[in-house]
């Protein structure tokens, strides 16, 4: 063999050693790759997770600091109640085959999570009714802190004492989402879509606490 053809098969060599070492570095490259994503996922995750958190800590912080007195906290509870039967009702009648199985808002709260038939519903219903997620949570948070002492005012009353209540709230609840989730929810009623409260309806909310604690 020629040194020239000796050189040539010497050089295939070496070039085919250097092609498996940049296909090994192309493959530790890719598993680079995968790893800072997954890691970059996660961390995003956990920012959500964190921030998530935080704004929760603070409205529950900002709902048990509200200096209502007892006659203007039982006003916002009876907007706040009856928003939530609204939504109840209004998923049931969007659902009828499933009223049995739908007993309360909590049951709905619950089930929506991976009933993807209810979850569509559901969130049709609050189109409608001009509300989001972040409202819900902001009732059914108000309606734990002070559902068990607060009283239910019927519209008449509630006119009696107090005539202007999105100024009262938009003066007085200086936390943004519990202040923006309290006015949707008198913009709702005074809109006539809620429905009467029954009594019976009332006490089923009271399931709410372990579903929003969870």
């Amino acid at each position: 063999m020629s040194n020239e053809t000796t050189t040539l098969v010497s050089l295939k060599e070496a070039m085919k050693r250097v092609d498996h070492k940049l296909q090994a570095l192309e493959a530790e490259f890719k598993k680079l790759d995968f790893t800072k994503d997954n890691l970059i996922q996660k961390f995003e995750h956990h920012s959500r997770m964190l921030a998530s958190q935080e704004a929760q800590d603070e409205l529950w912080t900002a709902v048990l600091a509200l200096k209502f007195t007892s006659m203007e906290l039982n006003i916002i509870y009876s907007y706040v109640i009856e928003v939530l039967i609204c939504l109840h009702t209004h998923v049931l009648e969007k659902l009828p085959e499933l009223v049995r199985g739908l007993p309360t808002l909590a049951s709905v709260l619950r089930k929506k999570v991976k009933n993807k038939h209810i979850r569509v519903v559901w969130e049709s219903v609050l189109e409608e009714c001009g509300l989001q997620e972040a409202d819900v949570l902001v009732l059914c948070t108000f309606f734990i802190a002070h559902g068990n002492k607060a009283e239910h005012y019927s519209a008449k009353v509630r006119q009696m004492y107090i005539r202007d209540v999105p100024f009262m709230i938009t003066n007085m609840v200086k936390n943004q989402a519990l202040q923006n989730g309290l006015l949707r929810a008198v913009q709702l009623i005074e809109k006539g879509k809620a429905v009467t409260a029954p009594e019976e309806q009332k006490s089923s909310l009271k399931e709410l606490i372990p579903t929003v604690k969870n």
